[in-house]
């Protein structure tokens, strides 16, 4: 039984209708993902969903007791609160035992003899035992710690923009939900965070709806795919790879239609200029049916701009940079580096949120000076920047002008011209709406405008910091594509997966010690790689492998061999010891917390354990 029915939603926004007369269902557990070019209404048709909002027409229908729990791209958190109080937030009697039980034991913490305190917190167990609150918690503290939110009595105003929205996103996850509408929540959180994310989702227990621009997230969450277009959605059942494959079919079959439609008009038309003087009832039917055929609209035309611009010729010289470092906030976050940029390289800065990531790229860029060593760009460089902060943009200008101001055309590397309007179609501006004012667009639409501005400026060298925040995957299919015919130089700062691995060749990895490492490979071969060096039993296997000399064991093996059954055994006979401790701790949390990290050691232990059983086994001629 579906958990919401839609049935012929409208909604406008101005004199612009975002969509018309659509409907769909939400099913229990389904996982959605909200896809469209910014500005075809993706936040407007969640906040509807979400009671935030109404629409012009049609109608949402669920029950009374639908749970509806919504994360905004902007979260508004109350700042005079404390994180507890948001993130523990809600009437819900679970929120509030959690709440009292979080509270109790911070006053015991600062007053440990206080007898009153100790009361508290009794009273505050047994609250939680009447509701059963034990396990939510638990849940809690974990989501919360992978967010990186430990500080539950800060106030939120003394919060950075990062740490409020993860504060929020936390909130979300932890409420109860029958319905879970999540807008772009992997927004400014590093890779360690989307990863995490990613993995909670896909065992969520409610249903999901979320626009994100991050496609990993989308191919591993989501289940079905709501597109929106034109004013239209269409629906497709499967992940984003099954959705691209359909929506290819669903647009090859709307072509074949549009070509069937325009031959039909054709002999229709052709008849009528046969027939000048026809005045009878079947010749007034062909009339009108040939009218129809005028008035009907065909699927949008996408022209195929090629996207080989000849950018500013690039000399040897690009960018070096000589013993560099950078000093913030009395640390170093960089020193000692050294790198020679080479034309056509395509660098990725990677590495956890205030790790100086941004800062590496402006040191480069020239744009932060370094507090030791130098940095030299070559004279033919020609720099676009793409940046996170907001754009300066006159909101009474037209689009078509806005780009103009850039350039009138820009040119392919055999000469051919590309049109300013050709450009602002290649990056989903419809002729008419070129026309538009800026003070019209949405967010989204304002940063894709941006973007094209800055590559109209035909860039050797190209800086993108965060480019993916904010930018829908069409666009981002369209920025990927750019960037593959690109001649020159691309550096860029972001925790886009697939972006990263479809665009660069090789990494800098800032992990906030100073030190920075060069990795030869995109994002996901990065992974694995660091996979490989946590599990260094794999790797003695792989490197034993190919030499098949080693037939024998060593003395030493032999009596490894023989005792290393004996030490799964006793390593499994720890784990279920430890679960059955866990189930008898009851409200002790700490001591649940204890337990929980001795059985995570111990089940590395014994994969580890296992690992080397087999390697020894295989040796012994055993496996």
């Amino acid at each position: 039984m579906s958990i919401l029915v839609a049935e012929g939603l409208t909604k406008t926004h101005g004199d612009k209708t975002l969509f018309q007369n659509i409907s769909f269902t939400i099913e229990p557990k389904q996982r959605i993902g909200l896809i469209g070019v910014n500005g075809t209404g993706k936040s407007t048709l969640l906040k509807g969903i979400a009671g935030i909002e109404g629409f012009e027409a049609g109608t949402l229908q669920h029950s009374n007791q639908l749970r509806i729990e919504y994360l905004p791209q902007s979260p508004d958190l109350e700042e005079s609160k404390a994180v507890i109080d948001e993130v523990y937030g809600g009437d819900a009697p679970v929120m509030q035992a959690m709440r009292n039980y979080e509270r109790a034991q911070h006053k015991l913490e600062q007053s440990p003899s206080s007898e009153a305190a100790q009361n508290e917190l009794l009273k505050a167990q047994a609250e939680m035992d009447a509701y059963e609150a034990w396990e939510a918690i638990t849940t809690a503290k974990t989501v919360l710690t992978k967010l990186g939110v430990t500080d539950f009595i800060k106030p939120i105003q003394a919060l950075s923009g990062g740490q409020k929205k993860r504060v929020a996103i936390a909130k979300a996850l932890i409420q109860p939900a029958d319905l879970l509408i999540l807008d772009e929540p992997t927004n400014h959180l590093d890779q360690e965070a989307i990863e995490w994310l990613e993995t909670y989702l896909a065992q969520y227990s409610g249903a999901i709806i979320l626009v994100t621009h991050d496609r990993y997230v989308l191919n591993s969450v989501t289940n079905y795919i709501f597109e929106l277009e034109q004013g239209n959605l269409y629906a497709y059942a499967g992940n984003y790879e099954t959705f691209l494959q359909k929506r290819a079919e669903r647009e090859a079959e709307q072509a074949k239609a549009e070509a069937k439609r325009q031959s039909l008009l054709k002999r229709e038309l052709e008849w009528l200029q046969r027939m000048p003087k026809a005045r009878g009832t079947k010749q007034k039917a062909r009339k009108d049916r040939a009218e129809e055929l005028k008035e009907e609209k065909g699927p949008k035309e996408t022209e195929n701009v090629d996207f080989a611009i000849g950018s500013k010729r690039l000399g040897k010289k690009v960018i070096e940079v000589e013993e560099a470092g950078k000093f913030f906030n009395d640390t170093w976050l960089f020193r000692n580096f050294t790198y020679k940029v080479t034309p056509k390289e395509r660098i990725g800065i990677i590495g956890p949120n205030g790790a100086g990531k941004t800062t590496l790229m402006n040191v480069f860029a020239q744009v932060l000076p370094p507090d030791e060593g130098e940095v030299e760009h070559g004279e033919t460089v020609r720099i676009g920047y793409y940046t996170q902060e907001q754009m300066d943009m006159d909101p009474d200008l037209r689009l078509i002008d806005y780009i103009r101001e850039a350039a009138e055309v820009v040119y392919t590397k055999d000469g051919r011209e590309i049109t300013a309007e050709q450009m602002l179609e290649r990056f989903l501006f419809s002729r008419a709406s070129q026309w538009g004012y800026i003070r019209r667009l949405s967010g989204g639409e304002k940063r894709r405008l941006y973007l094209l501005r800055i590559l109209m400026g035909e860039p050797n060298v190209l800086f993108l910091d965060e480019p993916t925040n904010d930018l829908d995957t069409e666009t981002l299919s369209v920025l990927e594509d750019y960037l593959a015919q690109f001649p020159g130089v691309v550096v860029t700062v972001s925790h886009d997966r697939y972006f990263l691995d479809r665009v660069v060749d090789h990494l800098f990895v800032v992990d906030g010690s100073g030190k920075i490492t060069r990795f030869n490979g995109g994002y996901s071969a990065y992974l694995q790689a660091q996979t490989k060096e946590a599990t260094p039993t794999k790797k003695i296997k792989e490197e034993a492998a190919p030499t098949k000399q080693q037939k024998k064991m060593s003395y030493k093996e032999q009596q490894e061999y023989q005792t290393i059954e004996q030490q799964i055994e006793e390593l499994e006979g720890k784990i279920e010891q430890l679960q059955t401790e866990i189930a008898e701790a009851g409200s002790d949390f700490e001591t649940i917390q204890s337990l929980h990290e001795q059985q995570e050691q111990a089940e590395v232990e014994l994969e580890a354990a296992m690992n080397r059983w087999a390697e020894l086994a295989e040796l012994a001629g055993d496996a």
